[in-house]
């Protein structure tokens, strides 16, 4: 299992969205607004995302809420299969296989 080194760079963030794409699973963990910790196993893989929860648009994986900003990421909770979304500024750690 390999951790990237987390900060805010926009290297970083592509890095982990190709990641996202080409990997089954990425275990990211991050700190939700309440304060409290959370670790999710991820992908947006489409290979990997059951075929009614498949993103209506190729747009809809990058941005939330399609507000075009690129403060947090859509993606897809391969636990509980549903989409969730992350603050890029509140991971603490990634890793994968």
């Amino acid at each position: 299992m390999q951790t990237l080194q987390v900060n805010q760079s926009d290297e970083f963030k592509n890095q982990v969205r190709k990641l996202l794409h080409e990997s089954e699973d990425l275990c990211v963990v991050f700190t939700k607004k309440d304060g409290t910790s959370r670790e999710m196993r991820c992908t947006l893989n489409e290979g990997k995302i059951p075929a009614d929860k498949q993103p209506k648009s190729q747009a809809s994986d990058s941005t939330t809420a399609g507000q075009g900003n690129d403060s947090a990421i859509r993606v897809f909770d391969t636990s509980i299969s549903e989409w969730r979304s992350f603050r890029w500024d509140s991971v603490t750690k990634v890793t994968h296989a």
